[in-house]
């Protein structure tokens, strides 16, 4: 089984120590979106998790303890930057600080662990065409050696992004073809391997591929294992990625990014976080009179035994 690490909430940014907590337990609840009820708890020692999936727009808080996961457990690392500001991405770092803590976050784990993700890209009037090209490249140029590969997709412009970006302008099929193409050539010009992942937009003539951003051959060359010939289910529909357990909850996230699909509202987001308990196995809140706990099926993908040691059994 694989544990994910920030795709309904910026776990790392902002929930780094209860995520430390629950590793130390061995154990976390996960409530189920559909029926919030229904509780699973799965569990975290290293024989049961076949790798931990990470994905943020800011590492730095926990650099220092990172190592704590890293050192037991098979890893791949997703870091998020954009183009975008305060405007857009309220509580996320700037560019040029988020380069430098993407270096140190290389340096500790390693660049074949570590995808760089430009997404979602979208247009308004101050995020032109021409100033993705201009970023990308200024990306590109400073953490090409320190990343693995590159993976990016643009926006779904689903209706309640309508209501949260009112400025938002549709990309155009030949906005995305020039996009697509300005981004190829200076990938190529840095020697980055770059891909599409979870989206109807393929860009084959331009060397782009289309595969998920995590898959068993993914995770098995960054960890030099060897996973068996499974099924790619994925995430939602149209995704290639190997299914994963998400820790995170929904409407959590203080990122306050305005495309972001994962939050209703601030206000939600702050209630949420008034709940939070870095003792709680749940991220937020507690389990209630009539919540049904769950354990968690966790099979294998690995080919061979694969088994690690926990340094918090040591």
């Amino acid at each position: 089984m694989i544990i994910n690490v920030g795709a309904r909430t910026d776990i790392v940014n902002h929930y780094g120590a209860w995520l430390l907590e629950r590793f130390r337990k061995g154990f976390v609840f996960t409530r189920n979106p559909l029926f919030p009820n229904r509780v699973t708890q799965y569990e975290l020692s290293p024989d049961k998790v076949d790798a931990v999936i990470f994905c943020s727009k800011n590492y730095a808080p926990m650099l220092g303890t990172l190592h704590e996961i890293t050192d037991s457990y098979r890893t791949y690392f997703h870091y998020t930057i954009t183009a975008y500001g305060k405007d857009v991405e309220p509580n996320v770092p700037d560019i040029d600080a988020s380069i430098r803590t993407l270096k140190e976050l290389s340096s500790l784990i390693g660049r074949e662990k570590l995808a760089w993700r430009y997404d979602p890209v979208l247009l308004t009037h101050a995020y032109t065409v021409e100033r993705h090209i201009q970023t990308f490249s200024y990306l590109c140029e400073h953490i090409a050696p320190y990343v693995s590969r590159c993976i990016f997709s643009f926006v779904e412009m689903y209706a309640k992004l309508a209501h949260n970006m009112p400025e938002l302008i549709p990309l155009t099929h030949e906005q995305k073809n020039a996009l697509a193409k300005a981004f190829a050539e200076t990938a190529k010009r840095y020697n980055l391997p770059i891909q599409t992942c979870s989206t109807r937009d393929t860009f084959p003539q331009y060397g782009i591929a289309a595969t998920g951003c995590i898959t068993l051959k993914t995770l098995g060359e960054a960890n030099r294992c060897i996973f068996r010939d499974v099924k790619h289910n994925g995430l939602r529909r149209g995704c290639l990625c190997i299914e994963s357990r998400d820790v995170g909850w929904y409407d959590t996230c203080p990122n306050f990014c305005k495309y972001c699909y994962a939050n209703k509202s601030e206000a939600a987001v702050r209630e949420n976080m008034r709940q939070h308990d870095v003792h709680s196995p749940l991220l937020i809140g507690h389990l209630n009179d009539d919540d049904v706990l769950i354990k968690g099926n966790q099979v294998s993908f690995l080919k061979s035994d694969g088994r690690q040691i926990s340094l918090f059994d040591l």
